[in-house]
């Protein structure tokens, strides 16, 4: 279907001759005679396409086109002019003119102007329905504390330009963080770049950062662009950094410090804004008490810190996480949309979930494409999961049921169980774990020791 034109121009047979080739050709045209008029017109419909003459009386052309350019969503504009010079386009291009053609009026090239006016249009609807799509893809989902939390973060950090370190096991959804940070922030419509520190060999690591020129090594058989200069006005995610060596950590405080590089074999420095998030499922201050970490990078990366807690810790988000895979996988495959009985449901929220939301993800995926029916049932669950669910309930009715001889016993019980799982969850870092339970670090120390919990058990 073609679009809707609005022809301005003073001069009406014009008008009339660009009305019936354009009508002709399947567009649906409206015309007026001055940019007053077309300033008017504009209040009750709104067309794809103007067609605008610059010289006009009263209001005259560019100056309508200022105040067309105004409006939220401004039409495409294309001005026709008999007395056509290059300042005249200039500045009908800086006010934002899709194009500029003079008269007298070749109909094939008005056509033509109107077709890539036309494709522009479609190709930036298109695009502006991909960044919506984008930004639903790196949605945080969950109306569990942690996950309110950690939005509220999110708006807080995003339209900063601070480095990010972003915290969690394997699988929480850290580089969906990541992306979240990049598409709230000023630097959306710039670059995210995206390296894995832990899957590129140590003595490629650096030429994936900063580019090399041929010849600079064996097998440099031609330039190559870095990921920092990739990066340039954007976001650039180092991934597992805590899996970076002490030689490339030491170029990249650098690059911190002074936005400035060189590529390998290359004597000429490249300045560069990049803004860096980090994630790492290590303890760093356990890598840099290692010496496999550099403490002045560390704090250097650790401005704002971000914390993504494993599944486990809010279960109350598994049936909404289920159900969104469930409907994405079932729109990526074209199957009918399932849903999880409330068996199978109850089965999801007992189980530990070691793998987090990348497992419980995979697991959707599966049964949406193996489970037969629109119903996914508890038996179409993996005998493990089964297991591992029964075991929590029934340790958790042992829990329940167990009698004390006082209260003292019971809560000193309940206390120890809760700091070992605190202890588990932060990997056995005491200090983490201390600062989840809101204590000091001594005295978490003393607790323990009271409630005979061994440091490293």
């Amino acid at each position: 279907m073609k679009y809707s034109v609005l022809i301005v121009d003073d001069e009406e047979g014009i008008r009339e001759s660009l009305t019936n080739v354009l009508e002709d050709e399947g567009y649906r045209v409206e015309s007026v005679g001055s940019g007053e008029a077309c300033l008017e017109a504009l209040k009750k419909r709104i067309p794809e396409i103007i067609l605008m003459d610059i010289w006009l009386p009263g209001l005259d052309g560019l100056q309508t086109l200022e105040k067309v350019q105004a409006m939220e969503n401004p039409p495409m504009v294309i001005m026709i002019s008999g007395h056509g010079t290059i300042e005249s386009a200039v500045r009908a291009t800086k006010l934002g003119a899709f194009d500029f053609i003079e008269k007298p009026l070749s109909i094939d090239k008005t056509l033509l102007t109107l077709q890539h006016a036309a494709e522009r249009m479609a190709l930036t609807s298109q695009n502006q329905k991909l960044r919506e799509e984008l930004q639903g893809q790196y949605r945080i989902l969950g109306e569990s504390v942690p996950m309110k939390a950690l939005r509220q973060q999110l708006a807080l950090a995003a339209p900063t330009n601070g480095r990010v370190l972003i915290y969690g096991e394997s699988g929480t959804g850290k580089e969906l963080v990541a992306h979240a940070l990049h598409q709230l922030s000023s630097r959306s419509a710039q670059p995210f770049v995206e390296v894995n520190c832990a899957a590129i060999p140590e003595e490629l690591i650096e030429s994936e950062l900063f580019g090399h020129v041929k010849g600079s090594f064996t097998g440099a058989v031609e330039d190559k662009v870095g990921k920092f200069e990739q990066a340039h006005k954007g976001t650039l995610f180092l991934d597992e950094v805590g899996d970076m060596s002490l030689r490339t950590q030491s170029k990249v405080l650098r690059v911190i410090e002074e936005q400035r590089f060189a590529p390998l074999g290359s004597g000429n420095d490249l300045q560069v804004d990049v803004r860096i998030i980090c994630a790492t499922n290590k303890s760093l201050e356990d890598e840099i008490q290692k010496g496999n970490f550099r403490e002045d990078l560390f704090y250097r990366l650790n401005v704002i810190p971000f914390y993504v807690p494993a599944l486990r810790e809010h279960p109350e988000d598994i049936p909404a996480l289920s159900n969104h895979f469930l409907i994405t996988f079932a729109r990526s495959y074209g199957r009918k949309a399932k849903h999880f009985s409330d068996s199978a449901l109850e089965v999801l929220l007992h189980y530990r979930w070691p793998g987090n939301v990348r497992e419980l993800k995979n697991l959707v995926e599966r049964l949406v494409i193996m489970a037969a029916g629109e119903c996914i049932e508890r038996r179409h669950l993996p005998p493990s999961i089964h297991q591992e669910s029964s075991r929590r309930r029934g340790a958790g009715q042992r829990a329940t049921n167990t009698g004390f001889s006082s209260l003292q016993e019971a809560r000193a019980a309940y206390e120890r169980d809760y700091i070992l799982r605190k202890l588990e969850e932060s990997q056995g870092n005491v200090s983490r774990a201390a600062e989840v339970l809101g204590l000091e670090r001594s005295h978490l120390y003393r607790k323990m020791k009271s409630l005979g919990i061994a440091v490293g058990e």
